[in-house]
C-alpha cells in the first residue's frame, strides 16, 4: 500500500501562483510513476503533470506546459507541482496518484490517490 497526502491548494487571483506537494508513505519504491490530476464541477478528471520517480522523466497537458512545473524530492519521498500564471480554468480539485513504471495520462490506470486538495483561481 501507499498512501498519498496533498497539501498546498488556495485561492488566489489569475496570475499567481501555488504549489502543491504529495507526500509519500508506505510502499514507495522508486519505479514508480506519480501523476497529478484535477476535476473540476461536472467535468472528467484529467490529467496535468507526471513524473517517473527513478529517471526524473516528465509529461504534462498541453495546456500547462510552461506554466506548471512537476518535481520530486527523494530524500523527502515529496511530488510538487509548481503552478504558476494560473488561470481561472485551472480551477479544480487537484489529485495526486500512483503506479508502477509507466508514466500514463489515463486516470483510471493509477492504483493509489490522494484526498485531493481544492485551487481556486479568480478573475
Amino acid at each position: 500500500q501507499v498512501q498519498l497526502v496533498e497539501s498546498g491548494g488556495g485561492s488566489v487571483q489569475a496570475g499567481g501562483s501555488l504549489r502543491l506537494s504529495c507526500a509519500a508513505s508506505g510502499r514507495t519504491t522508486s519505479n514508480r510513476a506519480m501523476g497529478w490530476f484535477r476535476q473540476a464541477p461536472g467535468k472528467e478528471r484529467e490529467f496535468v503533470a507526471g513524473i517517473i520517480w527513478s529517471t526524473g522523466s516528465t509529461r504534462y497537458k498541453d495546456s500547462v506546459k510552461g506554466r506548471f512545473t512537476v518535481s520530486t524530492d527523494n530524500a523527502k519521498n515529496t511530488v510538487y507541482l509548481q503552478m504558476n500564471s494560473l488561470q481561472p480554468e485551472d480551477t479544480a480539485v487537484y489529485y495526486c496518484a500512483a503506479r508502477s513504471v509507466l508514466l500514463i495520462t489515463t486516470w483510471y490506470d493509477y492504483d493509489y490517490w490522494g484526498q485531493g486538495t481544492q485551487v481556486t483561481v479568480s478573475s
